[in-house]
């Protein structure tokens, strides 16, 4: 009785050992696979929390949400092209390419700021509900979705005129959503 105990416990613990190496190798195998690798670093500056990064791929633009404004980079590049500023708690970015527009979504003041693609110029705040943090725009309505997380709602604007078409109530707090392409 013994000798069986002995040689079940001995085998239980090479079992367990060769699971532990397995476990070990593909780990291994499956980190150096990913295809991803450090290329470069880009620092930016400033003080504020970050947040969403929006690429504008027809521009060659990387928008990212910096405290109370948006850092605008040159994706080819790295360098820092310009900025949106005075966009408070800034979360997301939207970019409407085919009319020009980029939309900002300002949690701490809960509207949505609508700027110039070229010359990163505000044009127009819109009130929405509280805490605005996800952005998306839609192109075949041509709108724009701010989804606030404070009211559990969801503000769509016209994204051509800025005016707030309605308020979609979403029953509890968003974080972040896709346009299916078809309306």
């Amino acid at each position: 009785m013994k000798i069986t105990l002995q040689r079940t416990a001995l085998c239980s613990a090479t079992l367990l050992l060769a699971i532990s190496i397995a476990c070990v190798i593909v780990a291994g195998v499956l980190a150096s696979d990913t295809g991803y690798t450090l290329i470069k670093k880009i620092p930016i500056p400033g003080q504020g929390g970050w947040d969403y990064l929006t690429v504008d791929e027809a521009a060659r633009r990387l928008y990212v949400s910096h405290g109370t404004q948006v850092e605008v980079l040159d994706v080819d590049s790295g360098a820092i092209v310009g900025k949106i500023e005075n966009t408070q708690g800034v979360h997301g970015i939207a970019v409407a390419a085919d009319i020009g527009r980029g939309f900002a979504s300002d949690g701490e003041s809960s509207t949505v700021t609508i700027f110039d693609l070229k010359t990163l110029k505000m044009i127009a705040e819109v009130p929405t509900g509280k805490k605005p943090d996800a952005i998306i725009y839609d192109l075949t309505t041509s709108r724009v979705f701010a989804f606030n997380g404070g009211s559990n709602s969801a503000t769509v604007i016209e994204a051509k005129d800025g005016k707030v078409a309605g308020t979609i109530d979403l029953g509890s707090g968003p974080e972040f959503a896709a346009a299916d392409g078809k309306g």
